[in-house]
């Protein structure tokens, strides 16, 4: 026996399986959203290359190349790669620039930027490679205090290695400078460490601040990673 269906019927069942496809087919779309969400967030701030990444400064006195060595420092170097894809290191101060010493840089001119860093310190990490020239370290000055400045060693600075501060041994680079060496010699050196002794004003008022009590400060215009 067969069965007929009046012509509302019809249309009624046309109408609901349509709109049962059309809720499938949104189902289907939001479910590979949400997995590529999902991946997306997993992955954001991960380092792409596990061993090594470049991070190229540009700078008011020119470019210079950071080579970064997980091996090195694990905690350290993903916290780099985090600032600089963050953008932190955009438009900040070269304020403590010493020759035979060090260069160094890391307050960004946000101070609210530099509050959510400075909440998350690092946990420390042993030495494993040497302070030699153009080894990249963090700046700290106790347990559990690295953030977000980061020194440059003009010199074989051994002693760096060693020394203890605070109850803490030594200063654990995570990288390097493999090119452009010859543009961070030439950041202004006049002021020396004296910015440095005044970061609570740098912290708060930011380049303003070092604008017009050291207007010859040079700065870093922008940092990104290479592919």
């Amino acid at each position: 026996m067969k069965v007929t269906v009046n012509s509302a019927t019809f249309f009624i069942l046309r109408s609901l399986t349509y709109r049962l496809m059309k809720f499938i087919s949104l189902l289907v779309i939001f479910m590979f959203s949400l997995q590529a969400y999902g991946q997306n967030k997993d992955n954001s701030n991960k380092i792409i290359n596990a061993d090594t990444f470049d991070v190229r400064f540009e700078t008011t006195k020119g470019p210079f190349i950071i080579r970064t060595y997980r091996d090195w420092a694990p905690i350290g170097a993903e916290r780099f790669y985090q600032l600089v894809k963050s953008g932190f290191y955009t438009d900040i101060a070269i304020f403590r620039v010493q020759p035979e010493y060090v260069v160094q840089f890391g307050i960004n001119d946000d101070s609210l930027a530099n509050q959510q860093w400075d909440d998350k310190p690092l946990a420390d990490e042993k030495v494993l490679a040497s302070n030699l020239k153009g080894t990249v370290a963090y700046a700290r000055d106790g347990a559990e205090s690295r953030t977000t400045q980061i020194f440059i060693n003009y010199h074989d600075n051994l002693t760096l290695d060693t020394i203890m501060f605070n109850d803490l041994r030594g200063f654990p680079p995570f990288g390097e400078v493999i090119e452009g060496m010859d543009v961070v010699r030439q950041f202004y050196p006049e002021y020396g460490f004296e910015p440095a002794e005044y970061q609570d004003p740098v912290y708060h008022y930011g380049n303003a601040w070092l604008k017009t009590n050291y207007p010859e400060l040079d700065y870093i215009i922008k940092a990104e990673i290479l592919p």
